[in-house]
């Protein structure tokens, strides 16, 4: 099992940040390995969730099969990956003062046989996609403090 996280301090208020994590179709907008997002349910926002992430990294294609299982307005969004990947998720927003949010990612995911399994985990977690997700948290940030 690979154990990432990753933070980026976003010049803007939580309720702000939460806006633009919020809409989880709207993710494609600033994670570079989202390629597309499919709801399996109706709901759309909230714990039960469900929904396909068609995920690129490089030259691998994957489908990653997500449900929420955490939902805190303006606070934290999880969830759990049942796909090739699986593990857990979380989001979490930290108010560091009224105008500075603290947004940080972690991630435990499990690789399959495949992809190198715990060595897979330490070369495609801890090096390839944590460079990904803070390229994605730059995004994040460059998307939230532009409104």
């Amino acid at each position: 099992m690979s154990h990432i996280q990753v933070s980026i301090d976003i010049n803007a208020p939580v309720s702000r940040v939460w806006e633009v994590v919020e809409p989880v179709e709207r993710h494609i907008d600033w994670m570079a390995d989202a390629v597309a997002i499919r709801f399996q349910t109706e709901q759309t926002r909230g714990v039960g969730t469900k929904f396909f992430c068609d995920t690129k990294v490089g030259p691998i294609k994957l489908v990653d099969v997500m449900t929420i299982t955490a939902w805190e307005p303006n606070a934290v969004m999880g969830v759990t990956h049942t796909g090739v990947v699986t593990g857990t998720g979380e989001f979490t927003l930290t108010a560091l003062s009224e105008s500075t949010t603290r947004f940080t990612w972690t991630e435990s995911l499990v690789f399959p046989w495949w992809l190198g399994g715990p060595i897979g985990a330490i070369v495609g977690g801890q090096i390839v996609m944590k460079a990904i997700w803070r390229r994605n948290l730059r995004e994040l940030k460059k998307l939230v403090e532009a409104a």
